[in-house]
């Protein structure tokens, strides 16, 4: 038999396709974040819930779901997701990693290069059709080629940040919770550094850590105040390692000179004050948005939920303890 699989979302054609092909597909078809009570309706007969970073996931839908065999989200992150009451009802919690670190890199370097050269201002000035014509003092910008660049957090995304950022002669700083060897460090061109020598120093900050109490606001007020008056934060992380308010408070004074962010503190609400930051480059959430990345994804959701509802251990699986 195909396992009964409840979908929250609208994934790619190819993953829909393989979907339709192997298991006994339902999917929540509008086009917006499924309720509590909606997931509940579509799961609570499936072996399989295929749910999105932007669904909750907690006990009370688990306890409503029986049957289920696993809980494949389509992300990397899991935080929306109750692993632990999964875990007491020895259901495997998947995830999709390994394929977001080129197009988070990307996206982040690209959110880099707006934020300095003032591409959100500009674009909306020719839109407004309020360009009056070349101006040597216009819209005039910060240098990227050969500015210092600190990362924090260097995992697979900060180390691909890292080789974009050699492409354009940057200086290269981190801080990382594992300190790299003299190898790596040396291998990557970068140097190691406590995160309040880094943001001293730093030119641009890009965050690239997971979200955990640990680094829940890892940037605030005093963060910020650390920081020269003509530096910039870059987050593709998790909206809440940024203190939102904060941030603003830092635009609007001018404690930093910018910002680029692809995610935010309560996604899809912003802090009001942001989008009359003019300079902050504000992104909805773009970070894995190709086709190529989000099929990828699909595919391994969809590898994950297979293996589980077979009886096997599914690959990415992030509560393995369900299985000593």
């Amino acid at each position: 038999m195909k396992p009964k699989v409840y979908l929250t979302r609208l994934l790619p054609p190819a993953v829909m396709a393989r979907l339709e092909e192997e298991t006994q597909l339902t999917w929540h078809r509008d086009d917006h974040v499924a309720t509590k009570a909606v997931i509940i309706a579509g799961a609570k007969d499936c072996d399989a819930l295929l749910c999105n970073i932007t669904d909750p996931v907690d006990a009370e839908i688990l306890a409503a779901c029986p049957c289920l065999k696993v809980v494949a989200n389509f992300g990397v992150g899991f935080n929306n997701i109750d692993v632990a009451a999964a875990t007491v009802r020895k259901i495997p919690v998947t995830n999709t990693p390994g394929v977001l670190t080129d197009p988070t890199a990307d996206i982040a370097f690209a959110l880099l290069l707006a934020a300095a050269r003032r591409i959100g201002e500009g674009e909306r000035l020719v839109r407004a059709q309020q360009w009056t014509g070349w101006n040597p003092m216009q819209l005039l910008g910060a240098d990227v080629s050969g500015a210092t660049l600190g990362l924090i957090g260097f995992g697979r995304i900060g180390k691909a940040m890292a080789k974009r950022a050699r492409a354009f002669d940057m200086r290269l700083l981190y801080w990382n919770r594992t300190r790299l060897s003299p190898e790596e460090e040396q291998a990557c061109g970068a140097t190691y550094m406590s995160k309040e020598d880094l943001l001293k120093i730093s030119d641009y900050v890009s965050l690239h850590v997971a979200y955990t109490p640990e680094t829940h606001h890892l940037l605030g007020v005093a963060q910020f105040a650390m920081m020269k008056p003509t530096a910039f934060v870059i987050n593709t992380a998790r909206g809440p390692v940024v203190d939102e308010a904060a941030l603003v408070q830092a635009l609007q004074s001018k404690t930093i000179a910018g910002a680029g962010l692809d995610v935010f503190e309560r996604e899809p609400e912003l802090h009001s004050g942001l989008y009359e930051c003019e300079n902050a480059i504000l992104a909805p959430h773009l970070g894995s948005a190709t086709i190529g990345t989000r099929t990828k994804m699909g595919m391994i959701a969809l590898e994950n939920l297979l293996a589980a509802c077979s009886g096997q251990r599914p690959p990415n699986c992030v509560n393995p303890d369900i299985f000593a």
